[in-house]
């Protein structure tokens, strides 16, 4: 009786703390989710310094073989993790980094100058560097506010990539507005009229599980379907970080910040890949077109019923179309060496 007893303990206890954590705390295991999911993927996470500054990144396989290696910015106030649906789908010998961008999780938390796009290139520039990802060229990723970083990377240091995939990028001048870039006017508007602080409603910043809920229908086309713990889950991770994000979200939509991979585009030589939803709300899919006409060879991809988390929507179609991509750049490669 005793033994059954002790068995049935051992079961009930876990069960129960499992059951416990999902009602009281939602948000750590979210977290531990996570962490089993990296582990799954054989993701290690890892630091780096540059001086006194910190880079948190998680990386699976080392540099070398026949493709280079893959460096993924994520989007406005997301982390690293963002991108495990996507790298569940690629293949497991592609030397993979994903960092967490300024101030975002476990990356150092400074200032204003670091939050702007540039600062924020200049500070990839520092992890690249920090981790000797700069000894051969490497295929740079980065969607939403993450793109608009790549995008300028590319710019400015053309020698360090292969290759680049922009997926949904800001930073652009688009034919057509979305509808996250309309309230923002009228957000502005508002603000100019009534004196008040613009950063208290904005649309990406929620503070309440409807808040949040009008986020996913914003950024998703087919937002999932959370239970309500799970909701309130994502919240509770997020709320402590609000303050943060609403500067980052003032600095990268200021005026050094908001079209500078537009500014940019003229100086971007190395093959390009855009990727785009075409019912993307929150940066028009009209972009994809400013990005083929103004960068040579541009290869573009629309991706039908998806919005502007791809990552999220589409990791599957998504860690496709980087792969072919690579592949393409390969054969090209061998080609050019054979007719030099």
């Amino acid at each position: 009786m005793e033994l059954i007893m002790l068995s049935g303990g051992i079961l009930v206890v876990p069960i129960l703390a499992f059951i416990t954590s999902f009602l009281f705390w939602p948000g750590a295991l979210l977290k531990a989710y996570n962490w089993f999911l990296r582990l799954r993927l054989g993701l290690v996470v890892r630091y780096s310094h540059s001086g006194s500054y910190r880079f948190c990144y998680a990386s699976r396989g080392t540099p070398g073989g026949t493709t280079p290696s893959l460096l993924l910015l994520h989007g406005f106030s997301a982390s690293k993790d963002m991108w495990l649906p996507v790298i569940k789908h690629l293949p497991r010998s592609q030397h993979v980094v994903c960092v967490d961008m300024p101030g975002h999780q476990g990356t150092s938390r400074t200032g204003a100058e670091d939050y702007s796009i540039q600062g924020q290139v200049g500070r990839i520039h520092q992890f690249v560097q920090s981790i000797g990802l700069d000894k051969r060229p490497f295929h740079l990723v980065g969607t939403s506010m993450g793109g608009n970083v790549a995008g300028v990377y590319a710019a400015h240091y053309p020698d360090h990539l292969s290759s680049a995939t922009l997926i949904c990028p800001a930073g652009l001048v688009y034919p057509t507005e979305s509808e996250f870039i309309i309230r923002l006017r009228e957000l502005e508007k508002n603000q100019k009229e009534e004196n008040s602080r613009m950063e208290e409603s904005i649309p990406l910043i929620p503070s309440t599980p409807q808040e949040l809920e009008d986020m996913l229908k914003l950024c998703c086309h087919t937002p999932p379907k959370l239970p309500r713990q799970v909701l309130r889950g994502l919240l509770d991770n997020r709320i402590p970080n609000n303050g943060f994000y609403k500067e980052v979200f003032m600095e990268i939509v200021g005026e050094k910040s908001r079209h500078l991979l537009q500014e940019n585009l003229h100086r971007i030589t190395s093959p390009l890949q855009v990727i785009w939803g075409k019912e993307d709300k929150v940066v028009d899919v009209s972009g994809a077109a400013v990005l083929q006409a103004a960068v040579p060879n541009c290869q573009v991809a629309l991706l039908d019923n998806c919005g502007h988390s791809v990552a999220l929507e589409r990791p599957r179609k998504a860690a496709k179309l980087i792969t072919d991509f690579l592949s393409a750049q390969e054969v090209n490669g061998e080609s050019a060496k054979k007719h030099s």
